[in-house]
């Protein structure tokens, strides 16, 4: 049984940076993002829903979901984010499940936003948290995306305080500083956590 490494944080904490370098390792990651994109490709029978539901303007022109229209429509309105939970978790959640469960590796990175929101942590051995400040989350975010600032906000939010994540975390990497000074120190830091993983799936594996 493969030993599971939940990887959470903020929005703008730096998440994807660190997982690529846990896969430049060779391990495995389950991104929940990628999942979730998955599950609503072109074509499928969710993405059919999502359309009748909030009407054609949700899709791009190729006939793919326009992300930045959807997103502005939930973050404003509990409800419609209420609807389409209950309509993509169940399928998210069984992707998810399936991807772990054929994973061979001594461990793997599982890659969830909302890994402590959802409840999330009881499928994992361990949480890894990259923790930043807000300011720092709020200056990522905008630069990444181009996003408004209410809308990065109401992301942050949406998502379980900085304090309430860090009471979760069995492992930290603090990811405040500018990328391109860090990057040695990260994968540092990542490489210590790989082999103490291994350490602990082979434990867990012998029980």
């Amino acid at each position: 049984m493969t030993y599971v490494v939940g990887l959470t944080g903020g929005i703008g904490s730096g998440k994807s940076t660190i997982a690529e370098l846990f896969a430049e390792l060779g391990v495995p990651v389950i991104d929940a993002d990628l999942v979730a994109r998955q599950v609503v490709e072109k074509g499928s029978p969710l993405l059919a829903e999502i359309a009748a539901h909030f009407g054609p303007e949700i899709l791009l022109e190729d006939g793919a979901l326009n992300r930045a229209a959807l997103r502005e429509k939930i973050f404003a309105n509990e409800t419609q984010k209420h609807w389409l939970n209950q309509l993509l978790h169940p399928a998210i959640r069984h992707e998810m499940l399936r991807q772990l469960a054929a994973q061979q590796a001594p461990y793997c990175i599982f890659m969830v936003p909302l890994l402590i929101e959802n409840n999330l942590t009881a499928l994992c051995q361990r949480v890894l948290v990259v923790d930043v400040s807000e300011q720092t989350q709020m200056t990522r975010a905008s630069k990444r995306d181009n996003n408004q600032l209410a809308l990065i906000k109401n992301i942050m939010q949406s998502q379980v305080s900085r304090s309430e994540r860090l009471q979760h975390a069995d492992d930290v990497i603090n990811n405040d500083v500018d990328l391109s000074e860090s990057l040695p120190q990260l994968k540092q830091k990542v490489l210590d956590l790989h082999h103490l993983y291994l350490q602990l799936a082979e434990k867990f594996n012998e029980q």
